[in-house]
């Protein structure tokens, strides 16, 4: 359906910025704890990890959800013309 299916896994080697070409995307969260399933796994066209330091391995389902999403919006420009458009209100 032209989507590019971007699932999330802790361990996974790739980065959003990597894969953020401007077409439509889907997201796929897995469940807290156990993640992605192996079948949902493999639909998906990439699978990415959001970059972690210090002491902290892994954040629950909705902060990773809306850090994903800050950063898809920010590489995307979208974050500038939200600015502008709240800027008019």
């Amino acid at each position: 359906m032209g989507y590019w299916v971007v699932g999330a896994a802790g361990e996974s080697e790739g980065q959003l910025t990597q894969i953020v070409d401007g077409g439509p995307m889907a997201l796929v969260m897995g469940a807290e704890g156990t993640g992605l399933r192996r079948l949902t796994r493999e639909v998906c066209d990439a699978l990415v990890a959001i970059p972690m330091c210090g002491q902290i391995e892994s954040l629950n389902v909705s902060v990773a959800t809306g850090v994903l999403l800050f950063d898809l919006q920010s590489k995307r420009g979208a974050l500038g013309s939200s600015a502008q458009h709240e800027g008019r209100i």
